[in-house]
C-alpha cells in the first residue's frame, strides 16, 4: 500500500513464500518436539483451525472494514482502497507480532541432528525424499496429501467459474468460499473427536475417498444452494483428512529426519498446487461447454465442472490407494471398525506398526514354560536375531520390588484387588520400560507369564 505498483506487490509475494518455505518445516518440524506425542493431534487441530478456521471470521471483518471505511472515506475524502490498506497493515502487525511472540519462546535444541551441518538445502530434501521412499506408511501419507492438492487447485482454480455457470456473482463466491473453509474449521476441530477411536491410518484415506465423492457430487450439481451444503461437507472431511495426515507425519518421522522430510513434503505439495492452478483453467476451457439430453431434461456442463469431476476422481483414486498403503489391519473390515468407532470400543485403536515379534509363555508353576523359554531363546539367537527373556511379575528392577512384595510370606495376606492392581502396575511398567522401546527397535522379547495368568490366578 505504500509504493502502490504491481512489480513490488509481486516481488513482495514472492519474498514471503520463500519465507515461508522456511517458516512452514520449521514450524512443523519444531511442534512434535515442544508437546507429548499424545497430545500432537489436539496441537495439529489448533494450528489448522487457527490457519483456516479464522477464515470465515476474517471475511466478515473485512466486509464489516470496508463498510465502515467507505463511510469514513466518503466524509473525509480519501481513496477507494483504504479498507484494502488498512487490513494489509492490520496483517502486517500481526506477523510481527507472531514474531516477536515466538522469539521469546525457549524452544529446545535437544532434537537437531548436529552431524553434518555443511549439507546444502537441496541435500537435506533429497534425505528427506530417500525416506519417504523407504517407508511404506509415510509415501502411502504423502502420496494422499498430494492428491488431496491436486484436487484443491482445481476446486480453486475454477471456483468463481463454477460459480458463474451457476448464475452466481461475486457474492455468491463469497458465500462458497466462506462455506468451505466453515467446512474445513468444522472439519478439523471436532473430526478427531467423533473418529477417536478410529485408526488414523483408516480415516486419513478413508476421509479422502468421501471428499473426492462429494467433489464428484459438486461438479454434477445444477444448484447453487445445494453447491454450497456440498461445499460444506467437503470442507469437513477435507479438514479430518488435513489434521490426520499432518499429526501423523509428525509422529512416524524421527526428530532428526522430520525437517527435512516436512520441507520435501511441503515443496513437493506447494509445487503441485501451483501446477494445477495453472493447468485447471485451461483443461477446462479446453473442453468447453457440452449439452446433455436425458428424455425430457437437458443439462449444460462448462469445462469447470469437467475439470473438477475429475479432480474429485482422482481424489478418490488416491485415497483408495493411500489407504491400502497404510492399512494396519488387513484381517478387520473397514466397517466392522467404523462400528467399533462409533461404539466406542477400544478395539477401534491401533497403535503404530513395530518390528519386534512378542511371545508369552503362560501355564502353572513346574509345567515347563521357563525351559521352553529359554531354547527358543537360543533358537531366535541362533537365527541372529537380538532376545530378551524376561518374566511377569519381576521382568524389571521396580517389577522386582513389586515381586517381593506380592510373592514374600513377610508381607502377609494381600486383599484381592490389591494384588491385582498390583501385578497391572507391575505389567504397564514392564511394557512401557523393556516389552514397547525393545518391539520398537525390532527385538524378540519372550515373557515367563504375561495376561492370560491375570486371568487364571486374579480372576479366579
Amino acid at each position: 500500500p505504500i509504493v502502490g505498483n504491481y512489480f513490488w506487490l509481486y516481488t513482495a509475494t514472492v519474498l514471503i513464500e520463500c519465507v515461508t518455505l522456511f517458516w512452514s518445516p520449521a514450524k512443523d518440524a519444531t511442534m512434535p518436539n515442544l508437546i507429548p506425542k499424545n497430545k500432537l493431534e489436539s496441537a495439529n487441530q489448533m494450528t489448522l483451525l487457527a490457519s483456516y478456521g479464522s477464515a470465515p471470521f476474517a471475511a466478515i471483518t473485512f466486509t464489516l472494514l470496508t463498510l465502515f471505511i467507505t463511510g469514513i472515506s466518503a466524509a473525509f475524502n480519501l481513496g477507494s482502497n483504504s479498507a484494502v490498506d488498512l487490513a494489509l497493515f492490520i496483517n502486517a502487525l500481526s506477523f510481527l507480532f507472531s514474531a516477536w511472540t515466538i522469539g521469546q519462546m525457549d524452544i529446545p535444541k535437544e532434537h537437531l541432528n548436529k552431524g553434518d551441518l555443511s549439507s546444502s538445502i537441496f541435500a537435506s530434501l533429497l534425505d528427506g525424499g530417500k525416506f519417504l521412499s523407504s517407508s511404506k506408511v509415510i509415501r502411502g501419507l504423502i502420496f494422499g496429501l498430494l492428491g488431496a492438492f491436486i484436487a484443491a487447485g482445481a476446486v480453486i482454480g475454477l471456483a468463481r467459474t463454477f460459480v458463474g455457470d451457476l448464475a452466481g456473482g461475486d457474492a455468491a463466491y463469497g458465500i462458497l468460499f466462506g462455506a468451505v473453509f466453515t467446512g474445513l474449521a468444522i472439519g478439523i476441530a471436532l473430526g478427531p473427536k467423533i473418529f477417536s477411536q478410529f485408526s488414523r491410518r483408516r480415516l486419513f484415506g478413508a476421509a479422502l475417498c468421501v471428499a473426492g465423492f462429494l467433489l464428484v457430487v459438486l461438479s454434477l450439481l445444477q444448484n447453487l444452494v445445494l453447491a454450497l451444503l456440498v461445499v460444506v461437507l467437503l470442507g469437513m472431511f477435507s479438514g479430518v483428512s488435513w489434521v490426520t495426515g499432518f499429526t501423523m507425519l509428525g509422529m512416524e518421522v524421527s526428530d532428526e529426519l522430520r525437517g527435512r522430510v516436512f520441507a520435501f513434503a511441503q515443496s513437493l505439495v506447494r509445487i503441485s498446487l501451483v501446477g494445477v492452478l495453472a493447468i485447471s483453467p485451461l483443461i477446462a476451457a479446453a473442453i468447453g461447454e457440452h449439452d446433455f439430453k436425458f428424455g425430457e431434461v437437458e443439462l449444460t456442463y462448462n469445462g469447470a465442472a469437467f475439470t473438477m469431476l475429475g479432480g474429485g476422481i482422482i481424489a478418490m483414486i488416491v485415497g483408495a490407494a493411500s489407504y491400502q498403503q497404510m492399512k494396519d489391519r488387513p484381517g478387520v473390515s473397514f466397517w466392522s471398525d467404523v462400528l467399533n468407532a462409533l461404539r466406542g470400543e477400544l478395539g477401534g485403536i491401533t497403535q503404530p506398526k513395530v518390528e519386534g515379534l512378542f511371545i508369552s509363555f503362560e501355564g502353572g508353576e513346574g509345567s515347563g514354560k521357563s525351559t521352553q523359554a529359554k531354547l527358543l531363546k537360543e533358537w531366535f539367537e541362533n537365527e541372529g536375531k537380538s532376545v530378551i527373556l524376561s518374566r511377569e511379575p519381576g521382568g524389571t528392577d521396580l517389577g522386582k520390588g513389586l515381586r517381593k512384595i506380592l510373592l514374600d510370606n513377610a508381607t502377609g495376606e494381600i486383599s484381592p484387588r490389591s494384588e491385582a492392581l498390583l501385578y497391572a502396575a507391575d505389567r504397564a511398567h514392564h511394557v512401557y520400560s523393556l516389552i514397547r522401546p525393545a518391539l520398537e527397535r525390532g527385538d524378540v522379547v519372550i515373557t515367563d507369564r504375561y495376561f492370560d495368568s491375570s486371568i487364571a490366578y486374579q480372576g479366579a
